[in-house]
């Protein structure tokens, strides 16, 4: 299963010529999007972000298992890749309504 997944990941990188940190980028935005619309669960709901987390923590775990060893660099730099704009998009979406709040009463 896992060099199953290995030879998918590579195949989605070496067809789109992008960078690991983009498509780490692009794949937390889209689990994002994807969880929003089957769920129907708001952005600012912490149902979506925590699907990405565990989507990308699975990642993480297959990588071990393909690399034999964390690769505590690599594995931090992609977790914080793809969870900066889910999160970033998670808590606007929480806050919006505060703002928006404080903006009437002022």
């Amino acid at each position: 299963m896992a060099s199953l997944y290995q030879r998918f990941v590579t195949w989605i990188g070496e067809g789109t010529g992008l960078p690991d940190t983009v498509l780490h980028i692009h794949a937390g935005l889209a689990v994002l999007m994807i969880v929003r619309i089957i769920s129907g669960r708001s952005l600012g709901s912490f149902i979506p972000w925590l699907v990405v987390l565990a989507a990308e923590l699975a990642n993480e775990v297959m990588d071990r298992i393909i690399y034999g060893s964390w690769r505590w660099p690599d594995t931090i730099n992609d977790v914080v890749h793809t969870m900066f704009w889910p999160t970033v998009i998670c808590f606007g979406v929480r806050l919006r309504p505060l703002i928006a709040r404080r903006a009437q009463t002022r």
